[in-house]
């Protein structure tokens, strides 16, 4: 895996993966305080909630399960002092679709955030993960 990223100006900078998708990423700078992306820390957590939802649906998808939709909202404390890594994630996830199992759902997260999510993984060396979720189902 590979990835590029390069300054443009102030804080902004353009990363690239090595698939070639590109986004702008940076923090706010200077008086105006203008942010022209999501800084690097935001990206990691929408990199660990993204990694997860994956495997939510993947999960609940191979379980024949008729999962219409997945949202995990997540939100994270970071310590104090530099580094200022994550110590706290919570991550909670609302999954929509006609007549889940709720035994499947908890199941299929728990996989995901236990076992197969590299991105949680990675994060549970410095934070504590916690998740719940909500099972909506939807008309038919």
């Amino acid at each position: 895996m590979k990835a590029r990223i390069k300054w443009v100006e102030d804080r902004t900078f353009v990363g690239e993966s090595g698939t070639g998708h590109k986004l702008v990423l940076g923090t706010s700078h200077g008086a105006e305080g203008r942010t022209p992306g999501p800084s690097p820390m935001e990206l990691v957590l929408i990199g660990t909630g993204g990694c997860s939802a994956y495997d939510v649906v993947h999960i609940l998808e191979k379980g024949r399960e008729a999962v219409e939709d997945v949202v995990v909202e997540v939100e994270a404390d970071r310590a104090d002092t530099e580094p200022k890594v994550f110590t706290k994630i919570h991550m909670h996830y609302i999954v929509k679709g006609r007549g889940l199992s709720h035994d499947k759902v908890k199941r299929a997260i728990e996989l995901s955030v236990e076992k197969y999510c590299s991105a949680s993984a990675m994060m549970a060396k410095t934070a504590t993960i916690t998740h719940d979720f909500e099972v909506v189902e939807t008309a038919g």
